[in-house]
């Protein structure tokens, strides 16, 4: 075993880049395994809009050279009203972004290793002991983390994750340039992120502006593949589709063109893990999956369950007698569960049933989230039940009965 580290990390976005961060500023041995060749990093992998929040930019010591633009808040649009909530966030280049967390990484001591495509876990007495790469390549480590996002190849075989298909969301991106912003007739998405509610456009899911500065935006459909989006797709038409049939119809996109090159698209599961962690192991990012159920947020998510991980190792490295077993790798659950998606399974619930409303009930709810107060509204967000039963209205009895109709067939 010529190449053996405390930790491996199979991937080199952001939730893998941050555990080695973490890592190898701990002064542990750390490599990461990235499939792409460094020249061309991360033009594959370049698939998120990486919209977050000042929190995450913070606690994470990510400079301001990598955001594109800060924005003063959010708005939430329905086909025919719109809510603004003051919400300080920044529109990262999501490229510059993974390129500085591997420079801080390899800074801070951890290694890079690229063109090396993780393939199988290396199993030793029915234990992983290793991976292998780049076709029958292998390294060893006391610690394997998979941050590969949903191709799993270390998780599944592991039997750790287990990806639905009719969970997985799908997205498309443009950025664009000659948008009407300040559009007389929708809300001004100067210096906003708007998340957009409209089955015609994105059946089953949302569509997005995020202002990138002057008249640019990140615009962008995604949606997931399940019953909700069958009953309300159009025939024929793809994600792809969609997103141009928005920007055909919206006349805020009247003299818009494509930024040549920038066109991103990806995917992501939207439900609860079956497994974290075994035995030497634990999956992090887009693996588990991480990404926020309601609103998509997965870089801040993402990161966070890197951390998790690293603290996991490092209180499993420090005793007199090390110990990575399966009970001593369950920190990393618990962190999981705690920090990194508390109130995961309520937050599920409510993106299933923010998804079966009709146009005009996202109409009506743009409305009574105007007359709410922030207090309730946050408490709402964060999966408080008491809360989210202020947003319902006698007239959801139908809507409510096929939730549970869809919660009991499942």
């Amino acid at each position: 075993m010529t190449d053996h580290f405390d930790v491996v990390v199979a991937g080199a976005g952001p939730a893998g880049a941050q555990c080695a961060r973490d890592l190898a500023q701990r002064g542990y041995d750390v490599v990461v395994l990235e499939a792409e060749s460094e020249d061309e990093f991360p033009r594959q992998s370049n698939k998120s809009t990486a919209g977050t929040f000042p929190s995450m930019m913070g606690s994470f010591g990510i400079p301001d050279d990598v955001v594109m633009q800060y924005t003063d808040s959010v708005v939430l649009e329905s086909p025919n009203e719109h809510y603004r909530q003051s919400q300080p966030g920044a529109v990262l280049e999501f490229a510059d972004f993974k390129r500085y967390l591997v420079r801080d990484g390899r800074e801070k001591g951890a290694e890079y290793w690229f063109d090396a495509r993780v393939a199988n876990p290396v199993m030793e007495d029915g234990e992983v002991v290793g991976v292998q790469y780049a076709g029958d390549q292998e390294v060893y480590a006391d610690i394997v983390v998979d941050a590969t996002g949903p191709s799993a190849p270390l998780a599944k075989k592991l039997g750790v994750s287990d990806l639905k298909r009719d969970k997985q969301a799908i997205g498309v991106e443009y950025e664009l340039e000659g948008i009407d912003m300040a559009h007389e007739d929708f809300a001004d998405l100067r210096d906003a992120m708007m998340l957009r509610l409209d089955h015609d456009i994105a059946p089953g899911g949302y569509s997005w502006i995020f202002h990138t500065g002057e008249d640019t935006a990140k615009v962008g459909v995604c949606y997931i593949k399940n019953q909700t989006h069958k009953d309300k797709a159009r025939d024929g038409m793809g994600i792809d589709d969609y997103l141009k049939h928005w920007l055909d119809t919206d006349p805020r996109f009247a003299d818009a063109e494509r930024i040549e090159g920038e066109h991103h698209r990806g995917s992501a599961h939207i439900q609860m893990p079956d497994g974290l962690s075994t035995d030497n192991f634990m999956a992090v990012g887009d693996t588990v999956p991480t990404v926020d159920p309601l609103w998509g947020e997965g870089i801040h998510k993402g990161m966070q369950s890197g951390r998790a991980a690293a603290i996991t190792a490092d209180r499993c490295f420090t005793p007199e007698e090390p110990d990575t077993s399966a009970e001593s790798m369950a920190i990393y659950d618990d962190l999981w569960h705690d920090r990194v998606a508390p109130q995961m399974r309520t937050r599920l619930l409510m993106t299933q049933l923010l998804y079966l409303a009709s146009n005009e009930r996202y109409d009506t709810l743009m409305r009574d989230l105007d007359r709410m107060n922030m207090e309730t509204l946050s408490d709402a967000n964060a999966g408080n039940l008491l809360s989210i039963a202020k947003l319902l209205h006698v007239g959801d009895a139908p809507l409510l009965a096929r939730f549970l109709r869809e919660r009991l067939s499942e």
